[in-house]
Parts: structure tokens; C-alpha cells; sequence
């Protein structure tokens, strides 16, 4: 397997392209747009120029990283050839069916349909395929070039075959393949985003700010990062749709979303890829204190 499609060039399907095309991977970056395509590809730029500064990464190889991509509008065109592709578009349940529906009528027979989502059925997803036995979840984290861990999803019909196949080919592309089975948040999301949410309904009743909250998990709980400022770093909008699928799907109240979340996401205020949210992003990017109005 050598032929890869990645459908969206935003923050996780530029990633998961990067990393299959470092990998010796040929790459077919899909997006809606040239524009997005661009940002894509300057990102990855960026990653591998960033790489080389800590000297683990050659001028030579990061070329032929880049030559390893291609860019389309058209998932028609791209998918040719494909033997994986592999969707990473936004949490959005009737998108995604929408994607898997073209992806199945565009692929090849042969070609494996994989989904990045990070809570959505597998199962849901593969149902509206005329192979779903060729359908699976490749989670992949967030930064994808230097995070090792891929949850990999079981749909109810995802064979041993096809589940065998992705597990080694994560393998290849230096992942840790974990195997987890078809229930909303899997595993990452079903223990992380009560954690964020409770930091949430922490700042929301007042019992701490923003920066008190997450200094007490870093230096109390050893976390590498604050609840918010990770929020911050997934998106507020992809913590939101998470936690809704999770809500809807266990119908339990304590996945439902804070209103300070709402609110926010609402505001536009979705963290670093907005430039604000829990913390200041803008022009300096040091974290600030979100203005409490918020609160209000």
C-alpha cells in the first residue's frame, strides 16, 4: 500500500498527510479549496522546517517530503488510485456521511475507507457504504507528526483483514496502534473531554481562574498541560461536538457541555485557531486571562 488520500488539509489532515508523505507514503491532499490546500501545505512547511532546527530532519528529506503531495479539489480526481483513504473533515456526523458516501462511489474496490473522527460511529459511518467491512477509525492526536498514539476503531463489520492491515501499517508510519472498540469518545475522548468539561464548571462556578486551574493539574497532576489551554489547543468547537456526541450517545447528563462552552463557541471564541479563547493567542501568542465578561 502505497497510495494514500487525505480528505481536509486543516489541522489534523495536514498532519496525517505530513506524516504519511514523511513516511515514503504518496500522498493526494484533498480540500474543498485552493486556499486551504495552501495554508495546508505552508503548515506542513513550517513542521518540517521546525524538525530540521532540532537536527532530525535533512534538507534532502524534507524535499522529498514535499514532493511525496499532491493537491486536489476533487476528490474524483485524487482517488484514482487510492488504496487508503483516509477522511479528516470536520466532527460533523452528516458531513462525514456525506464524505464516506462519495468515498465509496469514487475509491476503488479494493481501497480501505479510514475516518479520523475522534467520537463519531464507525459503525453509523460505515453503514452508508457498500463495503463496511472496509471501514475503520484511525484517530490520530494532536500534533500527528510528533504524537505516537493512533486509536484504532472496530466498526461492527470491520474485518480482521482490514483492522490487521491498518494496525501495521500505523506501525510503519512510527504509531502506536491501540485497539479500541466502536462506543462514542472511544477511549482518548470519553476520559479527556469530562475532564475538560469539569474544568469548565470549575471556572464557570468561580472556584478558580483560568490560569490557577490549570497550573494546579501541571504542577499537582503532573499533566504536561492545563485542561483549558488543551481545550484551547483541540478547538472549543471540536471539545463542543465531541461532548454533544457523547451527551446524545450515552444520554447521561454528566457528558452534557458547560454553558460557559457554548457560550464561547458561539462567541467564536474556539481557542488558538481563533486566536482566543480560554487565553490571548493574538499578535504576542503569550496566554493571557480571557476577559470575564464571559462569565457574565
Amino acid at each position: 500500500m502505497k497510495n494514500i488520500v487525505v480528505i481536509g488539509a486543516g489541522t489534523m489532515g495536514n498532519g496525517i498527510a505530513h506524516t504519511f508523505a514523511q513516511t515514503g507514503f504518496n500522498v493526494n491532499l484533498v480540500d474543498v479549496s485552493t486556499e486551504a490546500l495552501e495554508k495546508g501545505l505552508k503548515t506542513i512547511t513550517a513542521n518540517l522546517d521546525r524538525i530540521i532546527a532540532k537536527g532530525n530532519l535533512t534538507e534532502e528529506q524534507k524535499a522529498a517530503t514535499l514532493s511525496n503531495i499532491s493537491t486536489f479539489t476533487q476528490l474524483e480526481d485524487a482517488a484514482k488510485n487510492a488504496e487508503l483513504i483516509v477522511e479528516a473533515a470536520t466532527e460533523n456526523l452528516d458531513l462525514k456521511l456525506k464524505i464516506f458516501k462519495q468515498m465509496d462511489e469514487l475509491a476503488p474496490e479494493n481501497c480501505i475507507l479510514a475516518t479520523n473522527t475522534s467520537s463519531i460511529s464507525i459503525t453509523k459511518i460505515a453503514s452508508v457504504t457498500k463495503r463496511p467491512e472496509k471501514v475503520i477509525g484511525m484517530h490520530f492526536m494532536n500534533p500527528v507528526p510528533v504524537m505516537k498514539l493512533v486509536e484504532i476503531i472496530k466498526g461492527y463489520s470491520t474485518s480482521k483483514a482490514t483492522f490487521d492491515e491498518i494496525s501495521e501499517m500505523s506501525k510503519t508510519l512510527g504509531k502506536v496502534p491501540v485497539e479500541v472498540n466502536d462506543y462514542p469518545g472511544f477511549v482518548a475522548n470519553r476520559i479527556l473531554m469530562p475532564m475538560i468539561n469539569e474544568a469548565i464548571e470549575t471556572l464557570y462556578n468561580g472556584v478558580a481562574g483560568v490560569e490557577e486551574i490549570d497550573t494546579v493539574m501541571k504542577l499537582g497532576m503532573a499533566h504536561p498541560m492545563g485542561p483549558l489551554q488543551l481545550a484551547d489547543f483541540i478547538g472549543l468547537d471540536v471539545c463542543l461536538a465531541i461532548l454533544n456526541v457523547m451527551h446524545g450517545g450515552f444520554k447521561n447528563p454528566k457528558y452534557a457541555p458547560n454553558p460557559l462552552l457554548v457560550n464561547m463557541v458561539t462567541a467564536g471564541k474556539l481557542g488558538v485557531k481563533s486566536g482566543e479563547g480560554f487565553y490571548d493567542y493574538s499578535e504576542s501568542r503569550k496566554a493571557e486571562k480571557v476577559s470575564r465578561v464571559f462569565l457574565k
